[in-house]
C-alpha cells in the first residue's frame, strides 16, 4: 500500500486547459472519491495517476516515487473500468489470472491468488464461465477480481457502477466498500454520483471545471460546504439557496427577501448589513409550522419513510423533506420553518460560505 500525492498537476490539450494546478493528498489505505459533473476533469486526473495520460505540469507521487515518466505497468496500480474490459474468449479464471501469466508468475501462485480473489468476491462457482454467461454485477466482480490478484499498491476505479441498474448499484457500492475494509488498499474512485461519494468515501474531492472546489470527509462537506457549488452538489435533494440581503434588526441579523419576508441569520454571522447573500437550508432542516417561509405546495411525493414537498416561494422552487406523514396537498399554502442552527449563508457575489 502507498499514499498518493498530487502536486500542482495541470493538463492541457493544445490551448485548452482541463486541469488547473490540482493539489490532493490521499493517505495510505484511504478510499478517496473524485466527484463532480461531467467534464470537470476527474477521469482525466485518474488517467494521469494511472499513466494513461501525460502530465503537462506538476508531479504525481505513488509512495515516495515520482511517477510522471513511469509507464503504467511499473506504477503498481490496478484499474477497474466502467465497461469491465473483460476478454470475451477467456473464462473468468483466465481473465482474472491474465496479468499474472503475463508476469510469468508460477502456476501455484496464480491458482492461490485467483482462489483468494474468487473467495472474497463470491466467484468460486463462476470460474469456468465466460463473460457472456454472466450478469452485469458478476462481470464487475470479475473486473475487480482481476485487479485484486495483482495485489497493487493503489486501486483506481473509473465510474465502475455506471452501467448497472439502480438496485445493483446500491449492492455493488456496499461490496466495494466492504472489499476496501478487508484489503485496506489505497483507492481512488471516480464518479459523478454524489450518493456514491457520500456513502463510500473516507475523503471526497469535489471538482468543477478542472479545479478542486473542496476536499474533506463526507459529513464535513455536507455540514460545512465551502461554496454554493459544493452546497448544491453534495446532498440529495440539493440545498435550497434563496437570494436576499442582510438586514439588522436590533441586536440580530436577518436575511430579507425581495417580497419583504425575512428569516433570522445564523448566530455569529459576519456579513455587513445590505450585503447580497444566498440563504442556504437543506430540505430536511425545514419543518411545517409558523413564523417561517410562506410557500405554495406544488408537488407532494410520499416515499414512506418521509415526504418530499416541492414548493414555490416567489418564483423559486423550495424543497422540504418532512420526516412525519403529512396531510399537505398540492395548492396548499404552508409555512416552512428552518432550523436556525442549520442555516448557511453564502456571499452572492463570489459564492463563498460566510463564517459563523
Amino acid at each position: 500500500m502507498a499514499q498518493v500525492a498530487i502536486r500542482g498537476v495541470a493538463k492541457r490539450f493544445g490551448a485548452t486547459t482541463v486541469i488547473h494546478g490540482v493539489d490532493i493528498d490521499i493517505a495510505d489505505g484511504e478510499f478517496a472519491v473524485l466527484v463532480g459533473p461531467s467534464g470537470c476533469g476527474k477521469t482525466t486526473l485518474l488517467r494521469m495517476i494511472a499513466g494513461l495520460e501525460e502530465i503537462t505540469e506538476g508531479e504525481i507521487l505513488i509512495g515516495d516515487k515520482v511517477v510522471n515518466r513511469m509507464p503504467p505497468k511499473e506504477r503498481d496500480i490496478a484499474m477497474v473500468f466502467q465497461n469491465y474490459a473483460l476478454y470475451p474468449h477467456m473464462t473468468v479464471r483466465d481473465n482474472m489470472s491474465f496479468s499474472l501469466r503475463l508476469a510469468n508468475a508460477g502456476k501455484a501462485a496464480i491458482d492461490t491468488q485467483v482462489a483468494r480473489a474468487a473467495d472474497i468476491l463470491g466467484l468460486g462457482k463462476l470460474l469456468d464461465r465466460y463473460p457472456r454467461q454472466l450478469s452485469g454485477g458478476q462481470r464487475q466482480r470479475v473486473a475487480m477480481g482481476r485487479a485484486i490478484v495483482r495485489n497493487p499498491q493503489v486501486f483506481l476505479f473509473d465510474e465502475p457502477l455506471s452501467n448497472l441498474d439502480a438496485k445493483l448499484r446500491v449492492q455493488m457500492r456496499t461490496e466495494i466498500r466492504e472489499l476496501h475494509q478487508r484489503l485496506k488498499t489505497t483507492s481512488v474512485y471516480v464518479t459523478h454520483d454524489q450518493i456514491e461519494a457520500m456513502t463510500m468515501a473516507d475523503k471526497i474531492v469535489v471538482m468543477k471545471d478542472g479545479v478542486v472546489e473542496q476536499t474533506g470527509g463526507p459529513l464535513d462537506l455536507y455540514d460545512n460546504p465551502a461554496n454554493t457549488f459544493v452546497a448544491g452538489f453534495i446532498g440529495s435533494p440539493a440545498m435550497n439557496l434563496l437570494p436576499g440581503r442582510m438586514q439588522r434588526s436590533g441586536d440580530e441579523m436577518h436575511v430579507v427577501f425581495a417580497n419583504g419576508d425575512r428569516l433570522p441569520a445564523r448566530a455569529g454571522t459576519v456579513l455587513p448589513e445590505g450585503r447580497a447573500v444566498l440563504y442556504g437550508i437543506r430540505p430536511e432542516h425545514f419543518a411545517v409550522g409558523t413564523g417561517g417561509l410562506p410557500v405554495e405546495v406544488i408537488v407532494v411525493e410520499p416515499t414512506g419513510a418521509d415526504t418530499q414537498l416541492y414548493c414555490r416561494f416567489m418564483e423559486q422552487e423550495v424543497t422540504a423533506t418532512i420526516r412525519d406523514r403529512t396531510n399537505v396537498r398540492p395548492g396548499d399554502r404552508i409555512t416552512l420553518v428552518p432550523d436556525p442552527a442549520r442555516i448557511h449563508l453564502f456571499d452572492a457575489e463570489n459564492g463563498k460560505r460566510a463564517a459563523a
